[in-house]
């Protein structure tokens, strides 16, 4: 790893050229200058004899460092990548070989009987969720539907021709979860965030712990799904954290129910169970590694930890679409040969809990397979948080309207909900680091002049006030959003990989990726008859219309968190949201000269600042 490195060929960076400065911690200490004659010349035995080591920086050093505002590709990859993919399942045997699930379940009554014990500490249970934007990827690389590609990666992880084909213990991954699935349980609860926060003053708001799980964000709320925008956030503008959503991510969701599940209910260890994302961008890896999304914080305190007592993340590694690739690759395994089916249901254990079990693996002809369908394009391709909200409030205004007018560029896009002409509802979008400057310049408060009489410094011009009334802004990192993560599959990685030579560009290529992103098939399409309204919702005998809004149950997503909390025993807080916290930088910092130490080790390592 070389002393200095840098995001310049990154593309889910935030500033060009930022170096990162923990390698400066690494040279040798100068002794100190003999002032008893100014004159002497230093001799070539009195030089250092070799350089210094190469620095090694870990994912905690990133997390708490405010030089650097960028996801650092060369360390990141280096500590989450397929190869420990491949090391994980060769570190331990897989417990579903060696237990029934079916009784362990608890789908029959009773204790376990003498024929199983309790697994050794050894044993693991892998687990990975995959985000609809990465099988996107993967279905315009490959010619395929985006349900297909799912399919495939099914067979690599989980099938017969994939990775339980190699390695020590010939392991495979118990359940592959489509993290759609908690991005619907986020969406509810999410809503629920907004129609709070309008509906409370910011008088009645305390803020005496801004950003902690107990405080209700102030307006606008800002999604906090995109860790990218997250790390930029606390390290360069504190001043919005109290803006942000206190709603985990998709992917952290995922992460806390699969470990707070399987450990209850299996009754192991959370470091027995080991958890892969496959995500679009490389920021989830940095997400993955956030202190607050670890056992500690949501392990009851009567809990007894081992020796010693080391955090155990809810997300043990995350991999892009392009390093699932490479771990195919890694086994000698050709991902476009995997067969493009299903695996039966008999190669899955079912999940620890039925009704969980019905909720992260529909059947096809079940009532919740029928209510889900494809995301539209003006839902955008991030998850559809801001579309969301909109439909819900729609919804309490029968005859209201939605308009929508674009800003400077495509990525900034204003929604107003209007009912005979009386606007009930401001919400925006914001995508990719330069409009998120703008809305991060326009959200800072002013500063109080130091002159008597003295106007407020940096206060608002006449006029943006009414600019920034938003209720609710979905900001997203990448410009397009998440189907164009630094970790999706490039135009110029097409030719290599089907062997033909590409004559488009990125922004065609990003396209043909958000089209199969929205033509996902209704996973209830196959024998289901569900009427829609007009507005495009599933109609069905016994269900509420009122409380399905965008092909979701707001009743049924909030059942599903209470069975989660009681199947647990843990607050619902605990598991569905999470903190932020303002990043201060002690990297290269010495009381009393911390400057001055700065600019000397700069130049030892040839400036570049």
């Amino acid at each position: 790893m070389s002393a200095i490195l840098s995001a310049d060929d990154l593309n889910d960076f935030i500033s060009p050229g930022v170096a990162c400065i923990k390698p400066v911690e690494t040279l040798p200490l100068q002794k100190p200058a003999d002032t008893a004659n100014s004159y002497e010349v230093t001799t070539e035995d009195k030089l250092p004899a070799e350089p210094p080591p190469p620095a090694h920086i870990t994912l905690t050093d990133c997390l708490a460092c405010s030089g650097c505002v960028t996801s650092a590709e060369a360390v990141l990859i280096s500590l989450q990548s397929h190869s420990e993919v491949l090391h994980a399942l060769d570190s331990a045997p897989c417990l579903t070989q060696h237990r029934s699930y079916q009784r362990e379940a608890g789908y029959t009554k009773g204790d376990l009987d003498g024929t199983t014990t309790i697994p050794k500490d050894a044993e693991k249970v892998f687990v990975a969720s995959v985000s609809p934007q990465v099988r996107a990827s993967l279905a315009a690389t490959y010619g395929t539907t985006e349900q297909e590609a799912g399919w495939m990666i099914e067979q690599l992880l989980s099938g017969p021709k994939g990775l339980k084909t190699g390695g020590k213990y010939g392991n495979d991954f118990a359940w592959i979860i489509d993290t759609n699935a908690m991005r619907e349980l986020g969406l509810v609860l999410g809503t629920e965030e907004v129609l709070a926060s309008s509906a409370t003053t910011e008088d009645t708001i305390s803020f005496e712990a801004e950003g902690t799980t107990t405080t209700q964000p102030k307006k606008p709320i800002l999604t906090s799904a995109c860790p990218g925008w997250i790390c930029y956030a606390e390290k360069t503008h504190p001043h919005v954290l109290p803006h942000l959503s206190r709603l985990k991510s998709p992917q952290a969701l995922t992460g806390t129910l699969v470990k707070t599940v399987l450990s209850r209910t299996l009754h192991i260890h959370p470091s027995q169970i080991w958890h892969l994302a496959i995500m679009p961008c490389f920021d989830k890896k940095l997400e993955a590694s956030r202190a607050e999304l670890t056992d500690i914080y949501w392990q009851p305190l009567s809990t007894p930890t081992p020796t010693p007592a080391t955090p155990v993340r809810d997300v043990d590694c995350v991999i892009t679409a392009r390093e699932l690739l490479m771990l195919a690759e890694s086994r000698s395994i050709s991902f476009p040969a995997l067969p493009r089916q299903p695996l039966s249901h008999s190669s899955h254990p079912p999940f620890p809990d039925p009704k969980l079990n019905t909720f992260l693996f529909p059947h096809s002809h079940s009532p919740i397979s029928s209510l889900r369908k494809p995301q539209l394009p003006v839902a955008g391709s991030s998850g559809g948080y801001l579309y969301h909200i909109l439909r819900t409030q729609q919804a309490l205004y029968p005859g209201s309207a939605i308009h929508s007018v674009r800003g400077r560029n495509a990525d900034v896009i204003e929604y107003t909900l209007s009912l005979h002409d009386r606007v009930l509802f401001r919400a925006a979008r914001y995508y990719g680091f330069r409009n998120i400057q703008n809305l991060v310049r326009k959200l800072k408060p002013g500063k109080q002049s130091r002159m008597p009489g003295g106007k407020m410094l940096g206060a608002r011009k006449p006029g943006l006030k009414a600019e920034m009334d938003y209720a609710y802004v979905e900001v997203m990192a990448c410009p397009g959003g998440c189907t164009n993560g630094g970790g999706q599959i490039k135009v110029e990685d097409v030719g290599a990989l089907q062997g033909v030579r590409q004559g488009q560009g990125q922004k065609e290529w990003l396209a043909r990726v958000d089209e199969a992103y929205y033509s996902m098939e209704e996973e209830g399409s196959a024998g289901d008859e569900a009427a829609y309204d007009a507005e495009g919702d599933v109609l069905m005998n016994g269900v509420d219309a009122s409380d399905v809004v965008n092909g979701i149950s707001k009743s049924y997503i909030k059942g599903i968190v209470a069975r989660w909390a009681a199947l647990t025993g843990l607050d619902e807080e605990k598991l569905v949201y999470t903190s932020y916290r303002k990043v201060d930088s002690d990297v290269g910092k010495e009381k009393g000269r911390e400057m001055e130490r700065v600019v000397e080790l700069a130049g030892k390592i040839g400036g570049g600042w």
